[in-house]
């Protein structure tokens, strides 16, 4: 308990959950600040009582302060309009002791404190401590991620497998721009986190009306996909803006349901918002690749689900594009009926735009935010060649794509208990430790792929090869494909879910949608801003030209052939194609950027990344908190 002489200030701060409590700051006189914890109910009504009961015998008392004699001044116990949250000034407790009544109104209250525990123990059940409330909230938050994740999919991984036969990886760069907004979503989600009907709900607000619009943009996008995708000659900056706006639509429902995750799980529990984030987003983005690349071909389904060969897909882009339109509008109206979303303790009902916008910037001006800002800005071009054009370069050197689904099918699974193995190393004070782990396997699986690669056998169709592998390339080959790709996804899920934890603790749930996705953004941008490039980088550091002789072996001398003109860009290929040449890779850019992006993405880490986040990870809460900005 602080002497007389100080003076004990009470300010506001903000846990996860949203819930105001109030931290004493003790400023003694030799200058020294001393802080305590948010005292119990219980103990804020007994100092109450006890400054009621004495207020009259020491209204005109002198202090025993070291100063001498004085006047404790007091304040009316009716204040004529809510307090502030630095409206109190408390000079001390004034005294000990209480009535029989005070007693009997503290030992009930200490009673209904008691009673609630019991009942929040009592409803805890199963699941690692997860309540029935929180576990409704997971499954709610996986499927609204999981909508999101379907166009995402699309954008990210199967539409450029789709484009890649008809598309240069410059021109594949171009339709990687759609995936902008994703990054972008900072610049309103403002707008999302102020802007609401308090009717519908602060996040239900903007969450069932996106939704519709993009089931909307879906099914009508499925009714054009024939012309769009299966051209000749696919318009690349007519899909590219269509997937923009796609890609748009999912990113501001992601800003509503990044908020919505800080309420509707407890304060405890708030890890598992990262693994509900990871197993919808993993869910949408396989459903939308690995599962529609599989359905897409008419060979996997002739392999491995028919019994009866057929030239037809089982799945048309177009009918998987209607089918999810139809499923955001059935999860839009189950969210209008049935869910209702409770109010945000500690919401402020004029929490104006300019307010949000206000808070933003000041978020941004805090210094340990921006190094987090530049950390994400540069951590992912490592293995950004890998990421981006390492799988389109197996199946340039001859893996089907239907094997290439098969192998994200078999790592999906694997995702989902990579997800929660993650969750559970992420708690704590630690968060960033297994993130830090997964980066050093991430560059090192990035070399591996290289290899893989470099290496990747020529595909012979005779008969002993196909009766060995069913697929072209050695079996054991494949089995390897199979295993590199589970380890790598579960060092990257475990990266997604370990920052994804950090951001969830280090978040302040008043303005909890704006200062998440502000994170979450700069971490996407940073994924996203390098793709561009290195694909640019591809072709430019290619040398490939057409021969047009009519056969062509793989240790024939080039000099001897009759050499055309460059094999590199689409019109070059298309050209070749037309003159009955082939294509031949003299100097594959591929290799060039990959060992650019690792030996840039090594420096960094040791150099910067690693210590800046270990001691980032040490700050305490209160480094990442502002205070409230006044309009």
């Amino acid at each position: 308990m602080p002497s007389n002489n100080d003076n004990t200030i009470d300010h506001d701060i903000q846990p996860y959950s949203g819930v105001r409590h109030r931290r004493r700051i003790s400023i003694t006189t030799d200058g020294i600040v001393h802080s305590a914890s948010p005292p119990s109910p219980t103990t804020l009504k007994k100092e109450r009582l006890t400054k009621q009961s004495e207020e009259t015998d020491t209204l005109m008392a002198p202090s025993a302060s070291a100063g001498g004699t004085e006047l404790l001044q007091t304040t009316h116990r009716t204040p004529t309009r809510a307090q502030t949250p630095d409206d109190e000034l408390r000079m001390g407790t004034l005294g000990n002791g209480h009535s029989e009544e005070q007693e009997r109104l503290i030992q009930d209250d200490s009673d209904d404190d008691i009673a609630q525990e019991k009942r929040a123990g009592s409803s805890r059940e199963g699941a690692g401590g997860l309540s029935t409330r929180d576990r409704y909230a997971v499954a709610l938050l996986i499927v609204l991620y999981l909508i999101q994740g379907v166009p995402i999919g699309l954008a990210f991984g199967s539409i450029p497998f789709l484009l890649k036969s008809k598309l240069s990886y410059s021109q594949l760069g171009t339709f990687s721009l759609c995936t902008f907004p994703y990054s972008l979503k900072l610049l309103h989600a403002p707008i999302v986190d102020a802007v609401y009907s308090s009717r519908l709900g602060r996040r239900k607000s903007w969450i069932v009306p996106i939704q519709i619009i993009m089931g909307s943009v879906m099914i009508w996008m499925g009714t054009q996909a024939a012309e769009l995708i299966e051209a000749e000659h696919p318009n690349v900056n007519y899909i590219t803006f269509l997937f923009t706006l796609l890609i748009l639509f999912a990113a501001t429902q992601d800003i509503a349901v990044d908020g919505w995750a800080l309420t509707l799980l407890s304060q405890e529990n708030l890890s598992y918002a990262s693994t509900a984030q990871t197993a919808g987003l993993n869910t949408g983005y396989f459903l939308s690749f690995t599962v529609f690349l599989a359905l897409n071909s008419a060979d996997f389904a002739n392999k491995y689900l028919r019994s009866e060969v057929s030239e037809i897909p089982m799945v048309s882009l177009g009918g998987y594009l209607q089918f999810w339109g139809l499923m955001s509008f059935a999860v839009s109206l189950w969210l209008v009926l049935f869910k209702t979303e409770d109010p945000v303790a500690g919401d402020d009902d004029d929490l104006h735009l300019k307010r949000v916008y206000k808070s933003m910037w000041a978020v941004c001006k805090l210094p340990h935010v921006q190094l987090l800002c530049v950390i994400h800005m540069v951590a992912k071009i490592g293995f950004q060649a890998n990421e981006g054009v390492t799988s389109l370069k197996l199946v340039e050197k001859g893996l089907q794509k239907e094997d290439l689904a098969l192998v994200v099918l078999i790592d999906f699974p694997f995702q989902i208990i990579g997800g929660w193995l993650a969750a559970r190393w992420s708690t704590g004070s630690k968060a960033m430790r297994p993130w830090l782990w997964a980066f050093w396997a991430r560059l090192g699986f990035a070399i591996f792929y290289m290899a893989i690669v470099y290496w990747f056998p020529a595909p012979s169709l005779g008969a002993d090869s196909e009766a060995k592998s069913g697929r072209g390339i050695p079996a054991w080959f494949f089995v390897l494909l199979i295993v590199t790709n589970v380890l790598s996804q579960f060092a990257s899920t475990i990266q997604f879910v370990g920052i994804s934890a950090f951001h969830t603790q280090i978040s302040d749930p008043i303005i909890g949608g704006t200062y998440m996705t502000l994170l979450n953004t700069i971490s996407n941008l940073g994924g996203t801003w390098p793709k561009f490039f290195v694909l640019r980088g591809v072709d430019a550091f290619t040398i490939a030209h057409c021969y047009l002789e009519d056969s062509i072996t793989k240790d024939v001398d080039l000099s001897k052939l009759t050499k055309g003109g460059e094999c590199v860009s689409e019109a070059g290929k298309s050209l070749c194609k037309a003159q009955a040449g082939t294509c031949i890779i003299e100097r594959d850019g591929y290799y060039y950027m990959s060992w650019l992006c690792v030996s840039i993405g090594v420096v960094l880490l040791v150099a910067f990344i690693r210590p800046t986040a270990l001691k980032l990870q040490a700050l305490p809460l209160s480094k990442w908190r502002l205070k409230r900005v006044s309009p």
